[in-house]
């Protein structure tokens, strides 16, 4: 979290090696106690998203769902037009299978290559207080 640091007011231009010591360790301590507050802050708001999202999706898998049955319905009833019955629907239940097994393969190489979530906002701002502290130290 870059910005203004508050630091105690100045009596004089000098300070000895246990003040100054001091106002670093306080702070460091409370920059570290920002990020943190931060992090939790972005990683909650990424969390409302994600049950949102999951939410709708789950409603849409379920619609989905129905949807498939009746399309299985109606795939079984067209094709016992030409076909016995038990054919039209052993023909629509392997295609459903195969189906499947294809989104089966395909869900599980998207798992693996999933990252897990982290705090990139904090990541970034931890990274631009740690290259000012590096800056202010080479001073």
């Amino acid at each position: 979290m870059t910005g203004t640091m508050h630091t105690r007011p100045v009596r004089d231009e000098q300070h000895s090696v246990g003040e100054l010591v001091g106002q670093a360790t306080e702070q460091l301590s409370r920059l570290v106690r920002q990020e943190v507050t931060l992090a939790k802050m972005e990683l909650a708001e990424k969390g409302k998203r994600a049950g949102r999202g999951a939410g709708m999706l789950g409603a849409a898998g379920a619609i989905a769902y129905v949807g498939l049955f009746a399309l299985a319905g109606t795939a079984t009833a067209a094709l016992s037009l030409v076909l016995p019955v038990w054919a039209a629907a052993l023909i629509v239940t392997a295609a459903l299978f195969v189906i499947a097994g294809v989104l089966a393969v395909m869900g599980r190489a998207q798992l693996r290559r999933a990252v897990p979530p982290k705090p990139e906002e904090t990541l970034g701002s931890v990274r631009a207080d740690v290259d000012q502290i590096r800056e202010r130290a080479h001073r």
